[in-house]
């Protein structure tokens, strides 16, 4: 372990890694979180005691300090938490943070609200969560700060006089020049992420996009372009910026996917849909995932190759998000309205095209999921990483699936070698790629299979973390 990851690490997130919820007696409880980013991070937490920092996701009639308490004993790193109102949390969080930053830097425009109360609260939240880590934080510590929420804490630590090393990781994509500039709080924005010492992004695509936007946007600023980072100075200061693609545990998740529960769930899975391949799409309900297009694109499949009725079906797991939110009501409801529409017109008995599941499924289940598909259909419009498709090949364990991936992923980057790669906008595209996947050799599908698994299980993330912070 190097010198800097031997230092106490303050992580700080929108939310913290726990649910605090009533249990089915009424009685408060507080569950730690299970997802990537606690994966990643909780080891070298735990390793030196370190502490979280973020909105706990509930109100003040939560007793959270008799919740916490215990915490830091369990998990082996502690919690601070900043408070939010219900205000706060929708002008901040659901406002700004998710109708401007998120469409924005998905490069959809037309989905963008500017609203200037939302940025508002948006620099408050910012400052009080940078003065709720100035409070915590000692002289050897590194903070690093994650994603879109939170891009001004860096300034307001600075105005604090922190001397710590600060870092910023994005986990969605950043934009072009051409879409940054539309933003009106660009400046700031841009200030804010100049702050840190060290900036972090996905792909190297958006490492070059924020470099251009700077050089664009501050043409004194002077760039040291290298391969794994860039360093970019103005006025004695320096910001290091790199591209660090974040990862999963995939020791965890093949160990996971060998075991005999998920090997039983995954034959039930594909017997009940016996004598076809199954095509698998597991996201969160966004408007980013491109899921509208990706069911298109299986109807064009049923449309332009016939002999493939009855073979083959699309399985699509849509998790619930936003649903109290009209936009994301409407396109539940174009979903609801697709898929009726495809098995109305192709269906036969014994034979629904489309399989469409709207909840979260458990782990088990989901790794049943990934093993039973032969093909994944990973087809986002925009998104940083992806999870889903480094998930999908993990779980593979017996090598005959096929990943089909956006090339707008940031996944592509790493995996699009051994992926089919396709624009998700190509309805004719995507459907062809759907054939030849059908139609790939065992041979063919063992070697691709192979190669990816080969790939995330070398980029995992405990390699993420360890190159990230001896970057800083």
């Amino acid at each position: 372990m190097s010198e800097k990851q031997q230092r106490r690490l303050i992580a700080v997130s929108n939310r913290l890694p726990i649910a605090v919820d009533r249990d089915d007696q009424g009685q408060w409880q507080l569950t730690a979180g299970a997802g990537g980013l606690v994966t990643a991070l909780a080891p070298v937490l735990k390793h030196h005691q370190g502490m979280w920092i973020g909105w706990p996701g509930c109100g003040e009639e939560a007793p959270l300090d008799s919740l916490l308490e215990g915490f830091a004993d369990k998990q082996g790193y502690s919690l601070a938490t900043v408070p939010l109102s219900q205000e706060e949390v929708r002008e901040y969080y659901e406002g700004f943070s998710n109708m401007t930053l998120w469409p924005l830097f998905h490069d959809l425009l037309g989905h963008c609200q500017f609203n200037p109360d939302h940025w508002r609260t948006y620099v408050e939240v910012n400052r009080r969560f940078a003065d709720v880590t100035a409070g915590t934080v000692g002289d050897n510590d590194l903070i690093w700060v994650q994603d879109y929420q939170l891009t001004l804490m860096g300034v307001r630590l600075r105005e604090l006089k922190v001397k710590n090393p600060l870092a910023f990781f994005l986990h969605i994509p950043f934009p072009a020049p051409d879409m940054f500039r539309r933003l009106p709080w660009k400046n700031e924005i841009m200030q804010g992420l100049l702050s840190y010492d060290l900036v972090g992004f996905q792909t190297l695509r958006d490492r070059r996009n924020f470099v251009q936007c700077v050089r664009e946007m501050i043409p004194n600023m002077k760039a040291d372009i290298r391969r794994r980072t860039s360093t970019l100075h103005e006025d004695g200061r320096s910001v290091k910026v790199g591209h660090f693609p974040i990862s999963i545990d995939f020791n965890e998740f093949n160990r996971q996917a060998r075991s005999k529960e998920v090997a039983d769930a995954a034959w039930y899975l594909h017997e009940k849909l016996s004598r076809r391949q199954l095509v698998l799409g597991v996201d969160r309900l966004d408007y980013t995932k491109g899921i509208p297009e990706r069911i298109l694109a299986f109807e064009r499949l049923l449309e332009k190759y016939p002999e493939l009725h009855r073979n083959i079906t699309l399985l699509q797991v849509v998790v619930p998000s936003r649903t109290q939110v009209p936009e994301y009501q409407k396109l539940k409801e174009e979903l609801d309205q697709l898929a009726g529409r495809i098995n109305a017109q192709y269906g036969e008995p014994g034979w629904v095209p489309i399989h469409y599941i709207f909840r979260s499924l458990p782990r088990e289940q989901l790794l049943a999921h990934y093993r039973a598909a032969e093909i994944a259909l990973i087809t986002p419009l925009r998104d940083g990483m992806n999870l889903v498709a480094k998930e999908y090949c993990a779980a593979s364990v017996d090598g005959n699936g096929v990943l089909i991936l956006s090339e707008f992923a940031g996944a592509a980057e790493q995996l699009g070698r051994a992926a089919l790669l396709v624009n998700p906008y190509d309805i004719d595209g995507t459907a062809d790629a759907i054939h030849r996947a059908y139609h790939m050799g065992a041979e063919e599908r063992r070697d691709r299979m192979r190669r990816l698994r080969a790939s995330v299980q070398r980029n995992n993330v405990h390699r993420w973390v360890r190159h990230f912070i001896d970057s800083l």
